[in-house]
């Protein structure tokens, strides 16, 4: 009986080394599914194909890595100089041209000029995925906005879903001097207080997560801009207490402005009635002056 007893042991100390070993070295991948859905490496849709300006802009990152972006001002240069801009940053699949549709609203319903990216090892973008190279990525899509002749001048707004949103906040937290507002849609408060309710096998593992991604932490330093809280009641994949936690650690001066959409879930918030009247009253309410 002693000896099974040791077998089990064993065993199931073999399986846990096993599982930190497979967490620690494949988290990337786990965290960053840059090749889902089929074919997001190698077919990136254009604006063109959703009637916007069709403008590609490769950036070069501090660290010598290649990124594409789409740059879509609005057509007359009066007009896109007093638009805000919506610097947009996707979820951790698919890649910019998946966004379109969205962009596609933002610009032709709403009157935004839209600049969306595709983060390093997602779409046609050179490197893998990181948290630190992700960050770096989006400080190069400001870097380029800064410099920009027409979008320079425009009121910027950093709008983020899932992935995006902690990618947002951690922008916006270094460089809050230069937005207007911030957007966050379904977006968890850390890596490691989210992997107990996708993997739960893996809540005693958490200590070897080293993408982090602290957006309950980072958001406290966001103190000045308004920001709106985009949150699917149905939320299959980050729970919704995240977004609620999320909410109540932001120390802003400016509006907190909730809303929940009672049928939505993790990937079609989007499509929910009243999602884009939500961004267009928050923008004409709080940062653009029409």
């Amino acid at each position: 009986m002693l000896e099974y007893i040791q077998y089990f042991f064993y065993f199931i100390s073999v399986v846990t080394i096993a599982l930190s070993l497979l967490l620690y070295k494949y988290q990337n991948h786990l965290m960053y599914p840059t090749f889902f859905p089929p074919g997001s490496r190698s077919v990136v849709a254009r604006p063109s194909q959703y009637g916007l300006p069709d403008k590609e802009e490769i950036l070069l990152t501090r660290d010598g890595v290649r990124i594409r972006c789409y740059v879509i001002p609005q057509r007359d240069d009066d007009v896109a100089i007093q638009s805000p801009t919506v610097l947009f940053f996707h979820s951790h699949t698919g890649n910019m041209g998946h966004r379109l549709p969205i962009a596609q609203v933002l610009y032709q319903k709403l009157g935004f000029n839209v600049m969306l990216l595709s983060y390093r090892g997602y779409g046609l973008s050179e490197g893998q995925a990181t948290e630190k190279g992700l960050q770096i990525d989006a400080q190069t899509a400001l870097d380029y906005i800064q410099h920009h002749p027409i979008l320079r001048h425009t009121k910027l707004v950093a709008y983020g879903q899932g992935l995006g949103g902690a990618v947002a906040v951690n922008l916006v937290a270094k460089n809050e001097d230069k937005f207007e507002g911030l957007i966050i849609e379904n977006t968890f408060l850390s890596v490691p207080l989210l992997i107990p309710h996708i993997f739960p096998p893996m809540r005693h593992l958490v200590y070897l997560c080293h993408q982090k991604w602290r957006s309950h932490t980072t958001i406290q330093f966001i103190r000045r801009i308004p920001i709106l809280f985009l949150t699917s009641a149905k939320d299959e994949l980050i729970p919704p207490f995240h977004m609620a936690k999320l909410h109540k650690a932001a120390e802003t001066r400016g509006a907190k402005v909730w809303r929940e959409f009672e049928n939505g879930s993790h990937y079609n918030a989007c499509m929910q009635p009243t999602y884009f009247e939500s961004i267009g009253e928050f923008v004409r309410d709080y940062i653009w002056d029409v």
